[in-house]
């Protein structure tokens, strides 16, 4: 207790410093998972993407990710087994938050998506084993975060095959896919509103305190869905369109091709921003989870709270770190989802953000295990697979799974070493 007192306001600057740098590393590595299928497309700019994830990641990390943060994140570990020893919290909180920010550092300049989630709870996991005991973890919690690895991915490629391949069957592959398009892309707008309105309600709205019933959402999510659609139906309408060029057979297909895309690209947008906005406030509580633990226990002289009340100043840091991080950063990951699996045109991007949108709120129902970024990997490899084995690049796919595998150990053994290093420093 006497070392929480005497070094009291050292802790909450040290746990700001990590959480804004563990902030940073969600930002560098996680928000292509909402951008990078858009900018791969060239649906829009990076520029643009950025710009459209600076708005609607800091809306969502400030408006929705100020749940009544559990002082421990994700139920790892119980917390009554910390009761008496609140500096081995507070050294394992930072410890976590500075393993986990060096790993997304690391995955990041090298251009792999890992999980922020699994990356974070890999650090809580090791500094716990060593800080407490290893029957003090939560086993099964971290076996359903392991089952996720292989749920994510084949879920949303499965949903994403199918979406592509009945645009391929309805639009791409008919004697006219530009009038094909506008007949039956009004239905994949109302698809894509009810799913911006399911992911935004269920994933992102949920911490703001709206106790909504999964059923209830869904009813919002059909209007959501009407409003999204005569909306889309005013842009389309609004679309310049690329006149047929030359009298050749094939010049006019390109033609044609160039207008749908155009369509799809139109479609692009909405599912970038519900995205961006979701994953905001869903995944920034791993940057401040533990930095608001470490500030509770520091202001409350060494007391353990069960629920801690979020700062607003901490949701500013989480929220800042994480459009500082793709601003100077995300390149990087963008260009490996969007470029570097398969390649993508904005109908294929299409099918990839909606596929995984689709699994976001299928688990969000169900309570399934999943990341945002093994969802959107899995989607565009889906994508990928409805062209062909011959569309995806297997190696890139083989080093994106083996740095998912090595995402958990990571975290625990840079836990454990920055663990021991404050224990050293602070006694």
């Amino acid at each position: 207790m006497s070392i929480i007192v005497e070094h009291a306001n050292t802790f909450v600057w040290m746990a700001c410093f990590f959480g804004l740098f563990m902030a940073w590393g969600v930002g560098a590595n996680d928000v292509a998972n909402a951008m990078g299928t858009s900018v791969g497309s060239k649906a829009i700019t990076i520029k643009q993407a950025i710009l459209i994830a600076m708005v609607f990641e800091f809306a969502g990390a400030y408006l929705a990710g100020s749940e009544v943060t559990s002082t421990i994140r994700k139920g790892i570990i119980d917390s009554d087994v910390l009761v008496g020893q609140p500096e081995v919290l507070v050294y394992g909180m930072m410890s976590a938050l500075l393993a986990a920010g060096f790993w997304l550092m690391i995955a990041s300049v090298l251009g792999w998506p890992v999980s922020t989630t699994h990356s974070i709870v890999g650090a809580i996991v090791g500094f716990v084993m060593v800080g407490v005991s290893v029957d003090a973890v939560n086993w099964d919690k971290v076996g359903t975060i392991v089952a996720s690895w292989v749920v994510s991915p084949v879920m949303a490629g499965t949903i994403s095959y199918m979406l592509f391949k009945s645009v391929q069957r309805l639009v791409l592959s008919t004697e006219n896919p530009y009038e094909n398009a506008k007949k039956y892309v009004p239905y994949y707008i109302f698809y894509v509103g009810v799913m911006i309105t399911m992911v935004t309600l269920t994933k992102g709205l949920k911490h703001v305190g709206l106790s909504l019933s999964y059923m209830e959402c869904l009813g919002f999510a059909l209007v959501g869905g009407l409003v999204v659609m005569v909306l889309g139906k005013f842009l389309l309408s609004r679309l310049k369109i690329v006149e047929p060029s030359g009298h050749t057979h094939g010049y006019q297909n390109v033609d044609r091709f160039a207008n749908v895309e155009k369509v799809f690209a139109v479609l692009m947008i909405f599912t970038a921003c519900s995205m961006a906005f979701a994953h905001g406030s869903n995944d920034v509580a791993n940057a401040i989870g533990p930095l608001a633990a470490v500030v509770s226990v520091a202001s409350s002289g060494g007391e353990i709270l069960q629920q801690s009340a979020v700062p607003w100043w901490i949701l500013v840091i989480g929220g800042g770190g994480i459009v500082f991080g793709l601003a100077t950063y995300g390149f990087k990951v963008i260009a490996t989802i969007g470029r570097k699996i398969t390649h993508l045109t904005p109908s294929r991007g299409f099918a990839a953000e909606l596929g995984a949108a689709t699994t976001v709120v299928i688990a969000s129902g169900t309570g399934l295990p999943i990341s945002t970024t093994h969802t959107l990997v899995g989607a565009v490899l889906g994508v990928g697979l409805a062209r062909g084995m011959a569309a995806l690049n297997l190696r890139m796919i083989r080093t994106i799974v083996l740095s998912w595998i090595v995402t958990l150990p990571a975290g625990a053994g840079l836990s454990i070493m920055f663990f021991f290093m404050f224990k050293g420093m602070f006694g």
